[in-house]
């Protein structure tokens, strides 16, 4: 089955609602989609109902634990192929072979880090559906199709330029980082072509007017300019 949205769904199953509130936050930052699951019951009916991208799976759980949970779904004609990462307390590798053996993609222990959390998510999703990870690009609610030639912004069409496409696309595959003018002329035009440094200045210009054009006043500005240093795309710019 392959997914239309640019932005995965993340289904955490978790009885602590104080950290299902953290982890969608986190998540939410860094463009994916949440849903949540407070029970191994629950999350059975919303992983067929919605099918999401992948989920984050604790293993202890009310009801039914996250093994049985991971089985069950391992055993749905529509859940079989849905990436799963267990979460759990119990660091002893003979609690992560079960827990692999039981169907689980990868393993995480708790306590974890948010970046460790976000590339494990990242690398699974890469493993199970390589072609869209090519293909498609999120951040935020930056949505880049990149075979369609096409990128929307919180549901509405953003037109770009040949090289402002570019541009945004070396940006949102790698977010976050800082990138100098001749860097930018390297990777967008190419070593063997010669244009003046400030001509990154204009392209960067039309591309943060072409993502903000038609957004409100909450609309955030996604390119920071870096003083002396170059440009980054960055949700926390302002």
């Amino acid at each position: 089955m392959t997914r239309t949205t640019m932005q995965p769904l993340i289904l955490i199953v978790e009885d602590e609602a104080d950290l299902v509130t953290l982890l969608s936050y986190n998540l939410e930052k860094e463009g994916f989609r949440t849903a949540a699951a407070y029970d191994g019951d629950e999350a059975l009916l919303i992983a067929n109902e919605q099918r999401p991208d992948l989920l984050l799976l604790d293993w202890m759980l009310p009801h039914r634990s996250g093994l049985d949970v991971c089985r069950q779904l391992r055993r749905g004609s529509k859940t079989r192929d849905i990436p799963i990462i267990m979460l759990t307390a119990r660091g002893e590798e003979g609690d992560r072979v079960r827990g692999l053996d039981s169907g689980a993609d990868d393993y995480l222990v708790k306590p974890f880090s948010n970046s460790e959390l976000v590339a494990r998510i990242r690398a699974v999703l890469r493993r199970a559906a390589p072609r869209m990870a090519e293909e498609i690009l999120g951040y935020g609610d930056v949505e880049m199709d990149l075979a369609a030639h096409r990128v929307r912004r919180g549901g509405r069409d953003v037109h770009l330029g040949p090289t402002e496409f570019r541009l945004l696309r070396h940006f949102m595959q790698h977010p976050g980082r800082v990138f100098s003018r001749e860097q930018l002329l390297d990777v967008v035009w190419g070593h063997d072509v010669y244009v003046e440094p400030r001509t990154v200045d204009v392209h960067i210009r039309r591309l943060r007017k072409a993502l903000n054009e038609g957004g409100d006043a909450e609309t955030p500005d996604l390119i920071r300019t870096v003083r002396s240093a170059g440009y980054a795309l960055d949700a926390n710019s302002q």
